[in-house]
């Protein structure tokens, strides 16, 4: 073949080709998700993402691709999932609940952070301030722990009579176990109540503290906000239910769900918000410029059919002011 003929070959064959063909296309951005629980329980909140991602532009597998780690309840295989999500290159990682925020905090510092937890990321160290948190660090708070004092004042209310209050507690979460005890602490001292703390950090765990809050007599219980307890809330609403005990929650879902009542910012709000954020870094914006963002709603639930269950009286004006009565 003659050197002319071979180069017409070879233009005719580059315009049978795909616009783009020749040129290398852009890598789809990763976006890393660290979960200290499971898919499963994780299922509602990643809708909610996903919801914020697609305000923001970016839908899964079209211009998107997620990688997911998901710790299964064990808090200490954390920083090793963060780690291998640095090691993928990701380009954000959206970490979820306090434990995940902390390892991937100390998994990079330069890998934006964008994340969704109940915590002060102030108080536990994450950023600098809340309007210009700095470095590679923004997200979403719904400051659920700083409400546990609150949730100590209603839960006094519907049991009066419980001078001891139990207080359920996640021991490897120690970032927002301390802040969360310390409140709870001071709360319970202006009310004239005690406190028994109860460790819990897996299924059987919870069910060994509520045998202890059976067999101590202990007339109700407070449960605190960590991811764990909110991945074992139909097994934590059980329990209260069946050893008839009076017990106050984080989220609206576990009053949903047959719980006494519950007060909290709404976890699914934030969650879509931070999917919002995780798109904008995406995007070019850095993470450090972005005000962490608050709750500017809670919502108090109330179940009358469990308060009836147990025998108690729900004063009408805690009624009045709830955001939502189940019947």
């Amino acid at each position: 073949m003659r050197r002319r003929d071979f180069i017409t070959l070879l233009g005719g064959a580059a315009a049978a080709l795909p616009v783009g063909a020749w040129a290398q296309q852009p890598a789809m951005p990763v976006l890393g998700i660290l979960h200290p629980t499971t898919a499963e329980a994780n299922a509602g909140n990643l809708a909610a993402l996903r919801a914020g991602l697609k305000e923001g532009g970016y839908i899964e597998g079209q211009n998107l691709a997620i990688e997911y780690r998901y710790a299964e309840g064990r808090n200490d295989r954390l920083p090793a999932l963060a780690a291998d999500l640095v090691r993928r290159s990701v380009n954000v990682i959206a970490p979820q609940g306090s434990p995940a925020v902390l390892a991937a905090k100390a998994a990079t510092t330069t890998i934006p952070i964008v994340f969704q937890a109940g915590i002060d990321p102030v108080k536990v160290g994450l950023v600098a301030s809340l309007n210009r948190p700095g470095g590679n660090i923004t997200g979403v708070s719904n400051v659920s722990s700083t409400l546990a004092a609150k949730r100590l004042e209603l839960l006094h209310k519907l049991a009066p009579d419980a001078a001891t209050i139990g207080v359920l507690v996640d021991p490897t979460n120690s970032a927002a176990t301390d802040v969360q005890t310390a409140d709870l602490q001071e709360a319970a001292s202006g009310l004239g109540l005690r406190l028994m703390l109860l460790n819990a950090s897996n299924e059987h765990e919870i069910d060994a503290a509520f045998a202890t809050l059976v067999q101590q007599r202990v007339g109700a219980l407070l449960l605190t906000d960590h991811p764990l307890f909110n991945s074992l809330r139909e097994q934590l609403v059980t329990l209260a239910r069946f050893n008839a005990i009076p017990t106050t929650y984080t989220f609206r879902e576990f009053a949903v769900s047959g719980g006494l009542i519950s007060y909290a910012s709404s976890i699914t709000d934030a969650t879509r918000r931070a999917g919002v954020y995780v798109a904008r870094v995406l995007k070019g914006e850095r993470p450090g410029d972005l005000p962490i963002q608050l709750p500017t709603k809670f919502e108090l639930v109330i179940n009358l059919k469990t308060a009836k269950a147990l025998g108690l009286t729900v004063p009408p004006s805690l009624v009045a002011l709830a955001d939502e009565v189940i019947e």
